[in-house]
């Protein structure tokens, strides 16, 4: 039986990350993560384009792409977009890693590399401190899952991302998922 290795918040810090895959720590194991694909990159890209549209005028909040997150004592999590209302943002978290608040929504576009059992893991550790909703872009499918706290089934959509805790944001998923 292989024994799991913990990593502290410190140990983490103290990687030496290589090109390539990524590192997140979930509950003090360290994650592997795979390189990005290019049509993966485009999805990210075009939401967090959205999204700063969207949200600059008014101020609302900061986007970070990939940006690691502290979301508890042994658990740093990289969205792929992740939105933080301005009011939470402190001008110094632009300069941290990793910035210690979680994100007010997070964004993953899953691939065939991720695996349900690691998706599902992820969800209650972004949600259980105060992330508002995680969407699970499924650009394969044409579909976004948005899911909330409380272990409700997720709110499929086929047609737009529409994100209440921003109204009047609307992404057509067919413009969002054009590859």
């Amino acid at each position: 039986m292989a024994t799991k290795t913990v990593f502290t918040i410190a140990d983490y810090l103290e990687l030496d990350e290589p090109d390539g895959p990524h590192y997140e720590l979930s509950d003090g194991e360290l994650i592997v993560s795979p390189s990005t694909t290019h049509n993966h990159n485009e999805v990210r890209d075009r939401l967090a384009n959205r999204l700063r549209l969207f949200s600059a005028p008014a101020r609302l909040g900061v986007i970070v792409c990939e940006v690691d997150l502290q979301l508890g004592p042994a658990t740093i999590r990289r969205p792929d977009v992740g939105f933080i209302f301005a009011a939470r943002y402190k001008r110094e978290y632009g300069e941290m890693v990793p910035i210690p608040i979680a994100p007010d929504l997070a964004f993953e576009v899953v691939s065939k590399h991720d695996r349900p059992a690691a998706l599902k893991k992820m969800l209650p550790q972004y949600l259980d401190v105060g992330t508002k909703a995680v969407w699970l872009l499924y650009p394969a499918k044409g579909e976004a899952h948005r899911h909330v706290r409380g272990g409700e089934p997720p709110q499929v959509h086929t047609r737009d991302l529409i994100e209440p805790a921003l109204p009047g944001f609307k992404v057509p998923l067919s413009e969002l998922f054009e590859i």
